[in-house]
């Protein structure tokens, strides 16, 4: 994934992030990185639900065939 922004919550978490590193606040760096982490879990979901999308549309295509 390297350094690109996958959605808002994974900027807002990276801006806690470099905030409570820049500030010496440990509890703003937690917060950032479970911002992060909630970012990733829904562009995993995302991604599940666009496949689900895709592989149902196929089998609606088969049908009607």
């Amino acid at each position: 994934m390297g350094d690109e922004v996958r959605n808002k919550d994974d900027a807002k978490g990276r801006v806690k992030e470099a905030a409570g590193s820049l500030t010496g606040d440990d509890d703003l760096k937690r917060e950032g990185k479970a911002d992060r982490a909630a970012g990733a879990a829904k562009e995993g979901v995302d991604k599940v639900a666009d496949k689900v999308k895709h592989a149902l549309g196929r089998d609606r295509d088969r049908d009607r065939d």
